[in-house]
């Protein structure tokens, strides 16, 4: 009997030990990109941006190399994507799920991270994680929570605002100098309509700005909510009117205000991406006179991941997608201005000199700021209060699409 008992300890120790059959196993590469080939990656991701979608057609390139084929699956809500591998799960599809890769940071991945939706830990395993700048950039944390190494960091990104130099000389550079500037300039700004992320973004934005200590959004959205968040209110009560169109209609989307701001409707707009004016003219989408500026205190930063469900029809192709999107060259093309201009997740010391000698000469454009004018990033709320601020301001000023 006891002979029994110790046979079926050291079984259960050694499945502990081992992925469970048919599951690849991160620490072993090359296992790993032998299963990957002929598989098919479908990437669930943001298709609002022409340039987004570009680039990700460039890494399904890079990926037909190792023979992968990636499928864009276009979002317009990363919630899309998590309900259908929670939806699966419900229904008890533990493999052959239909998303394989997820586009995604903030209270989708705490979202899924609680449910136990997510296939991990992978991460830190990636040949290309050794250049990742775990130091000095918030790749390990997503929104206060611990990512464990099951999502891969792919971008970073800081609150900027643009604006048309030749309209405006001196943009106002806190939350309340831009009402003031509203009241003097009615109808010259407006942000898009939460639940958007980056309309969410605004309302984050100006309630870090407007309290005198905005710790207290790392920790969980609690009892004292109504207190912490009455002076945004009270600014939005202030603001609404005299946003574009009276705050009775919203830009869907981010490109769509850029759009607004190219048809000289709006003077000021919000962008998670400093690179991404740059990007707009380049690409003859933005006149040559605009900037980007920061509050005085600061903007919010972040950086944008990738994850794979549990239940991924090919996590090995989904691991060799996220390895591609880390690799120099993919972080150099992600950087350049006219391609999409976001910022590295790369530690630059980690790099070869050739590596680093590339990123040193790209030209970031005329409208990104200098590292050291773009400042060091506010850190994320915790996405509690994402997800209540932007609930909130449906009921209180929410509008038909």
């Amino acid at each position: 009997m006891r002979l029994k008992l110790l046979t079926t300890a050291l079984w259960l120790m050694t499945l502990a030990a081992f992925p469970l059959k048919g599951e690849p196993d991160p620490t072993d590469w090359s296992s790993v990109q032998s299963e990957a080939e002929g598989q098919t990656v479908y990437w669930h991701a943001w298709g609002g941006s022409t340039t987004t979608n570009d680039f990700i057609a460039w890494i399904g390139k890079q990926a037909a190399k190792s023979g992968v084929t990636l499928q864009h699956v276009k979002l317009a809500d990363t919630a899309d994507a998590v309900g259908v591998v929670l939806t699966e799960k419900q229904a008890d599809k533990t493999e052959g799920g239909a998303v394989d890769l997820i586009w995604i940071n903030g209270a989708n991945f705490a979202s899924m991270k609680e449910q136990e939706l997510l296939f991990g830990p992978f991460a830190e395993q990636l040949p290309n994680w050794q250049y990742v700048d775990v130091a000095g950039k918030t790749v390990t944390t997503d929104f206060t929570v611990p990512t464990d190494g099951y999502e891969s960091p792919w971008a970073m990104a800081q609150v900027v605002f643009i604006y048309d130099s030749a309209r405006l000389e001196t943009p106002p550079a806190s939350a309340a100098a831009l009402l003031k500037w509203a009241q003097d300039n009615p109808g010259r700004l407006t942000f898009p309509q939460p639940p958007d992320f980056l309309g969410t973004t605004f309302l984050k934005q100006m309630l870090i700005d407007l309290l005198p200590d905005p710790s207290v959004l790392n920790e969980p959205v609690g009892e004292d909510y109504g207190t912490v968040t009455a002076p945004l209110w009270a600014f939005m009560d202030d603001l609404t009117p005299l946003l574009w169109r009276q705050g009775r209609a919203y830009p869907q989307t981010g490109p769509r205000q850029l759009q607004l701001m190219n048809d000289r409707e709006i003077d000021i707009a919000i962008s998670f991406s400093p690179g991404e004016a740059s990007a707009a003219i380049a690409n003859y989408e933005l006149p040559d006179t605009v900037r980007t500026y920061v509050l005085e205190k600061g903007t919010l930063g972040n950086a944008s991941f990738v994850a794979i469900p549990f239940n991924a029809n090919s996590k090995a192709g989904a691991m060799v997608v996220a390895n591609i999107i880390l690799s120099p060259e993919a972080q150099l093309r992600a950087q350049t201005p006219d391609i999409l201009g976001y910022g590295t997740v790369l530690d630059m010391k980690k790099l070869s000199d050739e590596d680093r000698a590339a990123f040193d000469a790209l030209e970031l454009g005329p409208a990104t700021l200098s590292p050291e004018a773009l400042g060091p990033a506010q850190p994320e709320p915790h996405p509690s209060w994402a997800q209540r601020l932007a609930t909130d301001w449906v009921t209180r000023y929410g509008v038909a699409d």
